[in-house]
């Protein structure tokens, strides 16, 4: 299996190289690497389209390379479709991130974004994390990540690469996989739970008439129920949901095509 691994905390990232070992142990799997040459966490689905992208070639230090660009995620993942590895990818793997994405953060996540990208392009994809103890934005306190914390995501994440043909996965879905912190207890099917966010406007320096504002960063809660990708984890499990592409809200259809949408088109009538 054709395989391409690219992630959104950059090339050098311990996550990434701790799934990057694991999956060339996976017999039949010819790798690939493209990655960020530097953090690109929460650039969700961006791209670069204003200007040309810089690569260079990327030593592991085990005698394998990969690529480094200054572009985003999902950047990587065109890149790999467009030519510039020598395969075509038959699936995505990006992670494993430092931190979770759980319920709402998929839609920040430049992990899940190259994930979905694969989506976009007709090629399969798992989106891996490793969620952290607690702290601001969901970080390690006062530590680095060490490769350790990575080591069972990446069996697990590599044990569904190998079986990926038994694994059911429809056409058109990635499976996004959340490794709890501590102990492990298993492993759960879940849906997106709901996030509830505490970010604050907190001034941090004025000058000269300009202001400079935090908003982002204080530790987030969720929304405890039954059956999502939070409980799982709130239970020691690892979380597993399946994501797809189509955003379309069918109810929504149904109301809006009993409304006269024509009637917009004519002037307003206005009252005199």
């Amino acid at each position: 299996m054709k395989v391409l691994l690219t992630n959104d905390d950059g090339i050098a990232a311990t996550g990434l190289n701790a799934m990057r070992r694991a999956l060339l142990e996976v017999p039949g799997v010819e790798l690939a690497t493209i990655a960020p040459d530097s953090n690109r966490s929460a650039t969700a689905r961006s791209i670069t389209t204003r200007k040309p992208l810089w690569v260079e070639e990327f030593e592991f230090g085990d005698g394998t390379t990969g690529f480094a660009t200054d572009g985003t995620p999902v950047d990587c993942v065109r890149f790999a479709a467009l030519g510039l590895i020598e395969f075509v990818p038959e699936l995505i793997v990006s992670g494993i991130n430092h931190g979770s994405n759980l319920g709402d953060d998929i839609t920040y996540s430049g992990t899940v974004a190259a994930a979905l990208e694969g989506i976009v392009l007709g090629i399969p994809a798992i989106a891996v994390s490793q969620q952290a103890f607690a702290g601001r934005m969901d970080s390690w306190t006062g530590r680095e990540w060490e490769a350790e914390n990575f080591e069972l995501a990446a069996a697990f994440a590599a044990r569904m690469v190998e079986e990926l043909a038994e694994v059911p996965m429809p056409a058109g879905t990635l499976l996004n996989l959340n490794c709890p912190a501590g102990d492990v207890h298993g492993a759960r099917a879940c849906r997106l739970g709901k996030r509830i966010y505490r970010d604050e406007l907190e001034l941090a320096e004025e000058t000269g008439g300009r202001k400079r504002y935090h908003i982002y960063g204080r530790e987030p809660g969720y929304h405890d129920e039954e059956g999502t990708d939070f409980a799982a984890a709130g239970d020691g499990m690892i979380a597993v949901t399946p994501l797809h592409f189509d955003l379309t809200d069918q109810a929504g259809i149904e109301e809006l095509g009993g409304f006269d949408l024509e009637r917009l088109l004519r002037p307003a009538a206005r009252e005199v």
